[in-house]
């Protein structure tokens, strides 16, 4: 979502979260007419700001059965998507296929939709497929862009999911958190190279590498520090990695350890993950071994 959370002073001492809209679509006129646009208008105007004013009627709708996956990975340019689908319950007044409703789902970063620092949206609204008359089956993608959206590093972790419906005439909004939990990750990057090749039985072998993930500031790939990486062996002719000794990552994300030569096969590192950053392992490093 384009917008990021800041603290706005009221009545001198009060000071409350809020969210920065871009003018071009701040106000109700705005011509940017696109859902994205009105999504992330609605799910600013849950502020302070719009406690001051009349807020809009909120559409006789609820969201339940949200789904959505485990995590998804976050690099530092690319656009990526996550799906999610729930139940819509609706009034019978309202007309899921009418261009005056749309709904979506949304991601936020925080303990509540009132206490979020960061929110994330689709582009499109959901598609609904109507199981009675005031029920429906909705599929929608949540898109994710670090540099539109503004993700800073410590957005990576657990977001929660919600549900975001609209009218246009008249205008309306309704919406529910507390929906799903989702991890938001910062995409991890993963080497190996073990030397000399080929080597004879019995002398060292010295493997290095390099744990890095995604910076959403800067845009770059940067050493992740300090964390517990397996070095693992796979004999060639063999499909499975045994773990051979488990190594931290130094100040600069850098491993390396040396084991003995004994058969030939295929050295490799593998990082378990976090909360932050997903797993990953580097792609095998064969070692002919001579004898």
């Amino acid at each position: 979502m384009r917008i990021r959370a800041t603290v706005a002073a009221v009545s001198g001492a009060l000071a409350l979260s809020a969210f920065v809209v871009p003018a071009a679509q701040a106000d109700d006129g705005s011509s940017d007419t696109s859902y994205r646009a009105r999504a992330e208008q609605a799910l600013s105007h849950r502020t302070v700001f719009r406690a001051a004013a009349v807020a809009p009627p909120a559409p006789d709708v609820s969201f339940s059965n949200f789904k959505v996956a485990k995590a998804v990975k976050v690099g530092t340019t690319n656009h990526v998507s996550t799906t999610a689908t729930y139940t819509l319950t609706h009034g019978a007044d309202i007309d899921i296929t009418s261009d005056d409703f749309a709904n979506g789902p949304f991601l936020y970063r925080g303990s509540s939709i009132e206490n979020a620092t960061n929110m994330l949206v689709g582009d499109y609204p959901a598609t609904c497929t109507a199981t009675s008359a005031t029920t429906a089956d909705c599929t929608g993608v949540i898109d994710i862009d670090p540099v539109e959206d503004y993700l800073a590093n410590s957005d990576a972790g657990t977001w929660s999911g919600g549900g975001l419906a609209l009218t246009y005439s008249p205008r309306g909004e309704k919406m529910q958190g507390g929906l799903g939990k989702i991890l938001v990750q910062r995409t991890s990057k993963l080497t190996v190279n073990a030397s000399p090749e080929p080597v004879k039985k019995g002398k060292t072998i010295t493997v290095t590498g390099k744990l890095s993930r995604a910076n959403w500031e800067d845009g770059k790939y940067h050493g992740y520090t300090g964390q517990p990486v397996k070095l693992q062996f796979r004999k060639a002719g063999s499909s499975t990695y045994s773990t051979v000794k488990t190594i931290k990552t130094n100040s600069t994300g850098n491993l390396s350890t040396t084991v003995k030569a004994s058969v030939d096969g295929y050295f490799r590192y593998s990082f378990a993950g976090t909360s932050t950053t997903p797993a990953v392992n580097a792609a095998g490093d064969y070692v002919d071994v001579t004898s």
